[in-house]
């Protein structure tokens, strides 16, 4: 006995070197209180900002390997080049292999792991800055495996689901608060989008607009550092060049130039409506199909690869072909083609499931669509030739803004690739137009129409998730009086005086619901004569009126209005209609103002400086 005690009092065994930093580091972590310090805070975005900068090379650089080991050349370079040179089996075969292992990877996941994704502007509306990193992974090897098999979509989606992936996880990892953690979501999307574009302004400003909905000074440092960081990651590992070389032309704008780029910008703005519609019509032709969902990307990829026989332009997020096509000056007709074929490829790649944004190719579109402008209008105004770059900027910058909806973002990211703030203004011009016309006949960006589309009925980054929260069972008071539903008028005065309430509700032996009653009427003299013969089930009323814990405060004020009462019970389930407590309508309008005010105020802190907002339709 005495020999095996020693055994028994033996040491636990020491726990691994990483997981022993990582219990330090959050102890660290706590110790500092980063939930309660915004200087923590902005130091751990800048962190963050980093790493998500160092995930975007990792998936830039695996695309890139798909490309070389499917097209024997990276595909920017192969577009930037014209588009000739590769063998008609790999502009084919290559789109649909991709397209087979994209619906492959879709079924195998949606039988794992049921139900949406949900994407930083949904989490931020929706779910107070909530995300899933696996699901966000899911997202990431989709886009790749889609843009490394050339489909006409772009890495921006896996970027931004990423970054905001990455920080959320960690905020909530930290236990930041709801209003934090929303920051934090649109830390990471910053950081995505500077590093995806080398622009970190721009990616500070896409993450204001759609990510965050507004602009806060709250959110200043957090947002802006994240972007900082994470592209002075991308430059220090893939250099400083910006993703697009181009210079507008040294031309002089005019003032009457201005009213060209209006022009351009209404017509962009209907190009993007029809574009935006496009894929939903696609969707639904694609879903027709008598064939397994798995099937239908190949379908696409073959679809394309025929396309990019003639047209090889089609393929990729238009990066290579951006360059190419400021480089090179094409003859209207074949512009015209290209600008067609990009569309119709763009609409075939997401209709037919594969994974991926519209950023990319919504620039490339714009570049091509201010290039048809010029030709078309130059043998009108010849003067037009020489300011065709400053068009085909103008173009991009307008037709992204208005099927993206960030209309600063794409401000800024022209005047960041071309330097010259004389054409930021004429971008400006433009997208002031289109934007103003999506807004007001279409009332959608080209994310919160994909929402509208699976019934999601948000409208922008904007805070509502917190209506859930309010519920009905946190607004309810319990307590509530019931009287038997065969109880006698007589015996109900007795038990209940006047003035001890507006109202009490009849319940039948089991304690269900049957209808509620004033105490008014109970005490109505004019039933004196006929009280020996009354029950509360023959002055019961609103029968079928009633409220559940779980409905949210909004469809509670709505039942209010539709049932024209002040009071209602609440039961305790649709089948169980035990009554646990009631309502009034007055103490549910006063806590919803209430809340209200008091989110802003922490939220914004009553220092929104402006906000981004669709107009309803």
């Amino acid at each position: 006995m005495n020999e095996m005690a020693p055994e028994s009092h033996a040491a636990p065994p020491r726990r691994p070197l990483a997981r022993r930093l990582f219990r330090r580091a959050a102890d660290l972590l706590n110790r500092r209180q980063v939930r309660n310090s915004e200087s923590s805070q902005i130091i751990m975005c800048a962190v963050l900002g980093a790493v998500v900068g160092f995930v975007v090379v990792l998936l830039h650089e695996a695309v890139s390997l798909l490309h070389i080991v499917g097209f024997g050349v990276p595909l920017a370079d192969f577009l930037a080049g014209g588009g000739g040179g590769l063998t008609a089996w790999r502009l084919i075969a290559v789109p649909v292999a991709g397209g087979t292992l994209v619906g492959l990877f879709a079924w195998a996941v949606r039988r794992a792991r049921p139900g949406d994704i949900v994407d930083p502007v949904e989490a931020n509306a929706i779910y107070g800055g909530r995300m899933s990193l696996i699901d966000s992974m899911r997202v990431a090897v989709a886009t790749v495996v889609s843009n490394g098999a050339g489909a006409s979509v772009g890495m921006e989606a896996a970027y931004v689901q990423m970054g905001a992936g990455v920080t959320s996880t960690m905020g909530a990892w930290l236990r930041l608060r709801r209003a934090d953690l929303r920051v934090f979501v649109a830390a990471g999307a910053a950081a995505a989008i500077a590093a995806g574009f080398n622009a970190p302004l721009a990616g500070a400003f896409y993450a204001y607009e759609l990510v965050l909905g507004s602009y806060t000074v709250g959110a200043l440092a957090q947002v802006a550092i994240a972007a900082m960081s994470g592209t002075l990651v991308v430059r220090a590992i893939l250099g400083e060049a910006p993703i697009y070389l181009l210079h507008a032309t040294t031309v002089q704008i005019e003032h009457w130039d201005y009213p060209l780029f209006g022009l351009l910008g209404l017509l962009a703005g209907g190009f993007a409506i029809g574009a935006m519609r496009a894929v939903t019509w696609c969707e639904g032709l694609f879903r027709r199909l008598p064939t397994p969902d798995w099937m239908r990307p190949a379908i696409g990829g073959a679809v394309m690869g025929v396309m990019a026989r003639a047209v090889p332009q089609v393929l990729g997020n238009g990066q290579g072909a951006i360059q190419f096509n400021f480089d090179t000056i094409l003859p209207l007709p074949l512009l015209v083609l290209l600008l067609v074929a990009k569309l119709f490829g763009s609409v075939i790649s997401i209709g037919s499931g594969f994974r991926g944004g519209l950023f990319s190719n919504s620039l490339f579109l714009g570049a091509l669509f201010g290039a048809v402008l010029v030709q078309f209008a130059v043998p009108f105004l010849p003067e037009l030739a020489a300011q065709r770059s400053v068009f085909m900027l103008v173009g991009m910058g307008t037709l992204a803004a208005a099927i993206v909806g960030a209309p600063v973002t794409m401000v800024l990211l022209v005047l960041e690739v071309t330097g010259d703030f004389e054409v930021a203004l004429g971008v400006l011009a433009g997208v002031v137009v289109a934007s103003t016309l999506v807004r007001n006949t279409f009332g959608y960006t080209f994310s919160t129409w994909r929402f509208h589309e699976r019934g999601v009925g948000i409208r922008g980054a904007h805070d509502v998730g917190w209506v859930s929260d309010l519920t009905v069972g946190k607004l309810m008071r319990a307590g509530a009086t019931t009287v038997g539903f065969d109880q006698s008028l007589a015996k109900l005065r007795e038990a209940i005086p006047r003035g001890s309430g507006p109202r009490v509700f009849a319940v039948d032996g089991d304690g269900h619901y049957k209808g509620m009653i004033d105490v008014t009427t109970i005490h109505d003299p004019d039933l004196d004569d006929a009280a020996s013969g009354l029950v509360a089930d023959d002055l019961a009323g609103g029968r079928g009126l009633y409220l559940l814990p779980d409905q949210d405060v909004r469809r509670a004020l709505a039942r209010f209005v539709e049932s024209e009462e002040e009071m209602l019970p609440v039961i305790a389930a649709a089948d169980d209609r035990r009554v646990v407590g009631f309502l009034t309508e007055a103490f549910a309008l006063r806590r919803y103002a209430e809340e209200l005010e008091r989110r802003r105020n922490a939220e914004l802190g009553e220092r929104d400086l402006f906000s981004i907002s669709p107009k309803p339709k």
